[in-house]
């Protein structure tokens, strides 16, 4: 099993910035971590994923240039720098974790889940 919790959400204004944090813990080997958003009404959203070990990084094409995956295997912990936010980056974002490799822009794949943090960007 593996727990997953986010932090770092809250309220911004637009073009600002937030960082979300995954801690992980269990003992479950993991092969990528993705962060996954939903906003009110629409369906759960790929937004980025990272590999565990190497430096292989994917991107949604709404969020490429302006939001940044990394890991510290250290602390077991995934982030999300999020530049330059839009109003409509407004959502809850999720971090999952997924065992093998495969579509890691398909939320159904994931194997865990954290609860999710309130982004919030005021127009």
């Amino acid at each position: 099993q593996v727990q997953l919790v986010e932090s770092g959400g809250g309220l911004v204004q637009a073009g600002g910035s937030l960082r979300l944090s995954c801690a992980a813990s269990g003992r479950t080997f993991i092969s990528y971590y993705g962060w996954f958003r939903q906003a009110p009404g629409k369906e759960r959203e790929f937004v980025a994923a990272i590999r565990w070990s190497g430096d292989n990084t994917y991107y949604a094409d709404s969020v490429k240039g302006r939001f940044t995956i990394s890991r510290d295997n250290a602390k077991n912990t995934v982030y999300l720098q999020m530049n330059s936010l839009k109003f409509e980056d407004t959502a809850v974002y999720y971090c999952a974790a997924k065992s093998d490799g495969g579509r890691l822009w398909r939320d159904g794949d994931y194997d865990y889940w954290g609860q999710g943090t309130q982004v919030t960007v005021s127009s």
